[in-house]
């Protein structure tokens, strides 16, 4: 059995909404709103942006966030060892934050993806053109 820490993290599922009254921009707190979208628990998409605001307040003052930081994490947003580490795959798996050189920082690839699913459905099944995306 894989321990939860080291479990495959490589993608997740996220809510779409067709509606454009749902729309992140549109809510007071779009990161809980975004958060809202990966986790079905209230309490972990409160926890998911709290560790996304860790992440990037650290980031943003020059100190990132260190992987060996984990236990401090868990008092912090009180969570249990297990729930983190499936908060933290979570987002690792959508691209919102990654692990690298044991430093935790915020990513760009949850952005590019979904650009990338917006050109190739804009272009390749609704036959439009880029430039008027």
């Amino acid at each position: 059995m894989t321990a939860v820490k080291s479990a495959h993290r490589t993608a997740t599922t996220l809510k779409i909404r067709s509606k454009s009254e749902y729309a992140v921009t549109r809510s007071r707190d779009p990161y809980y709103e975004l958060m809202l979208r990966l986790f079905q628990d209230e309490t972990t998409a409160q926890r998911g942006r709290k560790f996304l605001a860790i992440v990037e307040e650290r980031q943003r003052g020059g100190d990132p966030l260190k992987t060996n930081e984990w236990n401090r994490l868990l008092e912090e947003l009180d969570v249990s060892r297990s729930a983190f580490y499936a908060m933290r795959n979570k987002l690792l798996g959508a691209g919102l934050v990654s692990n690298k050189g044991g430093e935790y920082k915020l990513s760009g690839m949850f952005s590019r993806d979904l650009v990338d699913m917006a050109r190739w459905w804009w272009t390749a099944v609704l036959n439009n053109n880029l430039e008027n995306l």
